[in-house]
């Protein structure tokens, strides 16, 4: 039996992925990545926002397709799409055998089972179930790098988000199964550890009274084999200073955090729920340029949020201009439904978005264009993640670079490297977002 596995959305979504492929693995299932080849599909789906609704949608009935041939046995359905949808894909798509929703994923190997013998099924756990970290993890992202998932579901709830319906509210992972897996990540040649949740600034407060996110990064620095620890999706006003303080004195832990602020505009925060103001916003980019001076702040915006207006748009165009994020990544609102937002008068139409967002991205462009031509002649640490053989130059990334989302870094060398190697690397010049440089 040949599993295809398709996982669609998030870095979280990723890590709920790779538990259950270490289930099916350890159940006696064996992979490919051809539809034409595979017995079963599973799809763990996305719908934060339109765009991955569809892909989503898309997908399944892609999927599906091979269901009517008749070679596929079985087509199951996981993640936040079959939370959210689950008896619409029911009834729509007769071709799917089992939908799990979000919390459910454990139940994967038993559903399949069921499927095979031609049982259709939902299973949805409640939203407050929490899920540990499993014995075999099967990691997808190359094996030096992996996410830590610290935390499940979320307690903001912004307006225009709809996370807590799909994923319920913030139940944090206990320190020791985190520890526990991030060894056997460490063991298995994982060299960087990116930790992710919904909100990663508030790990621990549900458990134990008060944030300990500290105190788990300090714990995993001491783990052998871990060279750097990277952290997302923290939440501005939750920086805190015993957090900062371990940033600074702990050398594996990146100066590299990710503050979704989403905008600068008093009115429009206030509309969206946040809990910021501009000036919070400014007075915690200034203390953390000040507390760590290298650091690296990242940031994703929201533009066209309903509302919205031209003001509002050049307060967050001067806000962006005035901080010199060093990356930055910006949204066109989507409507969600069963989201307060969906219902708020004076919605955006998709051109005026569209145009907001160009101009955003256009300002963003020359200042990280900017800092990268400035970094001609620095010495920098550089994780190799791959080759191309036909320049003959590696690929890697420093430290102010997540994955998947920030630049890499071109790298000449005459020694042979590999995948997770660290080298220090001269930077020679730029190419947009890129850097290019050479092993010393």
């Amino acid at each position: 039996m040949k599993i295809l596995f398709i996982s669609l959305g998030c870095d979280k979504n990723l890590v709920d992925s790779e538990e259950m492929l270490g289930l099916l693995e350890s159940g006696g299932y064996s992979f490919t990545d051809d539809e034409e080849e595979a017995d079963i599909i599973v799809i763990n789906t996305c719908c934060f926002i339109n765009d991955a609704k569809e892909e989503s949608v898309q997908t399944i009935l892609e999927m599906a397709e091979y269901k009517k041939a008749g070679r596929l046995k079985a087509l199951i359905v996981t993640g936040c799409l079959a939370q959210r949808y689950r008896q619409e894909i029911l009834d729509e798509v007769p071709e799917v055998d089992a939908v799990l929703g979000t919390t459910a994923y454990p139940e994967i190997v038993r559903a399949i089972e069921e499927a095979l013998k031609g049982r259709r099924e939902v299973r949805i756990s409640g939203l407050n179930d929490l899920n540990l970290p499993g014995q075999k993890r099967m990691v997808t992202t190359g094996g030096h790098y992996a996410y830590l998932k610290i935390a499940e579901g979320c307690d903001k709830c912004c307006t225009y988000c709809i996370i807590p319906k799909l994923r319920g509210g913030y139940r944090s992972v206990p320190m020791e199964a985190l520890l526990k897996q991030a060894g056997q990540l460490a063991d298995s040649g994982v060299k960087e550890l990116i930790l992710v949740a919904q909100e990663t600034t508030v790990y621990g407060k549900d458990l134990y009274g008060e944030k300990k996110l500290h105190v788990l990064l300090e714990k995993l620095a001491a783990l052998p084999g871990i060279r750097w620890i990277r952290i997302l999706y923290c939440y501005p006003e939750e920086i805190y200073p015993e957090l900062i303080q371990v940033m600074k004195r702990e050398k594996k832990i990146c100066h590299y955090l990710d503050l979704p602020i989403q905008h600068a505009s008093d009115r429009i925060l206030k509309r969206m729920g946040r809990r910021t103001t501009r000036e919070d916003l400014e007075k915690i980019v200034s203390t953390l340029r000040e507390e760590i001076p290298d650091i690296v702040l990242r940031t994703t915006l929201i533009t066209g949020f309903p509302g919205e207006t031209e003001e509002d748009h050049e307060i967050l165009m001067d806000f962006v201009d005035r901080m010199e994020f060093d990356r930055l990544g910006v949204f066109t609102y989507s409507q969600e439904e069963d989201t307060p937002a969906a219902g708020m008068p004076d919605q955006i139409d998709e051109e005026t978005k569209l145009d907001r967002q160009e101009e955003l991205m256009e300002l963003q462009q020359e200042i990280a264009f900017e800092k990268a031509e400035a970094a001609a002649g620095e010495v920098m640490e550089v994780m190799i993640e791959g080759e191309i053989p036909e320049d003959h130059v590696y690929v890697g990334r420093t430290y102010k670079d997540a994955p998947n989302v920030d630049g890499l870094v071109f790298v000449s060398s005459e020694e042979t490297m590999m995948s997770g190697d660290f080298a220090r690397v001269r930077i020679t010049g730029a190419s947009e977002y890129d850097l290019i440089g050479e092993v010393l």
